[in-house]
Formats: C-alpha cells, sequence, structure tokens
C-alpha cells in the first residue's frame, strides 16, 4: 500500500479534496492511532463533514469516539463513509443492519454508473466511471433502502452493487461510496476525486446544533371525544 499512498489512504483523501475545493474548505486528518482517534470533542465541533474509511481495525475503534461521531451526525454534521467503512461501527449505527455484502480481490474493471443524473454529487462526472481493477464489491448489501441511490456499480465478472447511496439521519447527510480499496490507486483517479469533493459539498449541513435525545417526562392519558362512563345516550 505504501507505494500507492505514500502519505496514507487518509493523505490521499484529504489531497484530492484539498486539489478540487482548494481555499472553499479546511482540510485535516485524523488516524485510529491517535488520543481519541484524533476525534476530539473541540475537533468535531468545528467539523462539517467528516470522511470515514477503514479496514480491519474496526472493532477497535472506541465507542465513545462512535458516540460522539453519532450525536455530531444527528446534530448536522456530513459524514462520508468509503469502501470497507461499511463495516464501521459509526455506518453500523446509523444504518441498524450488518452492512454486510459480498466480495471478491479479483482485479475486476468496474463501471460506476451514475442512475440520479441530477443530483449535486454527480456533478462533472463521466458516464461510466471506469475503474479498470479494482476489488468487487456484490449484492446482496444489507443496508436499509437509501434515501437516494446515486451510483451502481458492475463489474466485468457479472456482479451488480449499490456502490453510492445517500441517507438523512437526524440534521446530518450520510453518503456510503464504494470504490476505494487499498490494494489499488483508486483515490488518485480523477473521477473518484470529483466523486469526493461533489460529495463534500452536498453533505455541508444545512442546520448544525447539538443533539440530546429528548427525554420522555409523561405519558398523558389519550383523549377520547366520549361521554363519561355510564352516561346516558338518548336518541
Amino acid at each position: 500500500m505504501a507505494e500507492r499512498y505514500p502519505s496514507g489512504m487518509h493523505g490521499a483523501i484529504a489531497a484530492g479534496l484539498a486539489e478540487l475545493l482548494g481555499d472553499s474548505v479546511t482540510v485535516s486528518t485524523a488516524t485510529q492511532d491517535q488520543p481519541e482517534h484524533g476525534l476530539t470533542v473541540e475537533l468535531l465541533a468545528s467539523t462539517d463533514v467528516l470522511t470515514w474509511w477503514g479496514h480491519a481495525t474496526h472493532s477497535e475503534v472506541d465507542d465513545a469516539v462512535v458516540d460522539r461521531v453519532h450525536q455530531r451526525v444527528l446534530g448536522g454534521m456530513g459524514l462520508l463513509v468509503l469502501h470497507s467503512a461499511h463495516f464501521s461501527k459509526i455506518f453500523q449505527r446509523l444504518m441498524g443492519t450488518s452492512c454486510s455484502l459480498a466480495w471478491r480481490n479479483s482485479g475486476d474493471t468496474e463501471l460506476v454508473w451514475s442512475v440520479n443524473p441530477s443530483h449535486p454529487i454527480t456533478a462533472g462526472i463521466p458516464q461510466p466511471i471506469v475503474i479498470n481493477e479494482h476489488e468487487m464489491y456484490g449484492e446482496f448489501f444489507d443496508i436499509p433502502a437509501p434515501d437516494e441511490l446515486i451510483f451502481l456499480s458492475t463489474f466485468s465478472s457479472g456482479e451488480v452493487f449499490r456502490s453510492g447511496c445517500c441517507w438523512r439521519r437526524g440534521k446530518g447527510k450520510v453518503f456510503y461510496f464504494s470504490p476505494g480499496d487499498q490494494a489499488y490507486p483508486i483515490y488518485q483517479h480523477a473521477d473518484v476525486k470529483r466523486v469526493l469533493a461533489n460529495a463534500v459539498l452536498w453533505a455541508r449541513p444545512e442546520q448544525s446544533t447539538d443533539f440530546t435525545a429528548p427525554e420522555v417526562v409523561s405519558q398523558p392519558a389519550p383523549y377520547f371525544n366520549s361521554r363519561p362512563v355510564g352516561e346516558e345516550v338518548r336518541a
């Protein structure tokens, strides 16, 4: 992986966003080996959109950090979930499903087709995006039905996959995009970089607030428009 991503997956993703979005955004990175995985209360409070790539160590992510990110998404922070982060704790929490899928790493050609060409995430994207070699992700993908299906991938071996999906959770927007395996130079692909940049702009919060689940303090009895029990009713 080092020869394809000398500055790490996080470095390549950040560089692509900085390249395309320029001074309109401030891009920083956080990694799992940092204290609190780099996702401190202060950093998340100032984050409009968080991208999340993960692979083999999802179980080692601190539940307290997952809780913190979850609350920020409900409060309005955008979240981009990339490739194998479909198995991340935060994505499974937001989806409420296993998020499992079929996969095979055999260097298939992937065509990423836009099925919602008027959506902002597809702006400037060719039909289809051609990825010459990639890991195959296939159906069934155990996710809730997307609020918006943006991309559908087909593979040279015949499989299909819902590769770009949007949801709203609370006040936040969530986008899952599957291209991005560490064994291939996916995040150097111009069209993939454009998808991520478009997704950041789409996911920016419309309204961002701290989210606190409402506490139920009473349960009023249902109201029925009826006469008291035992009162005689005459025609």
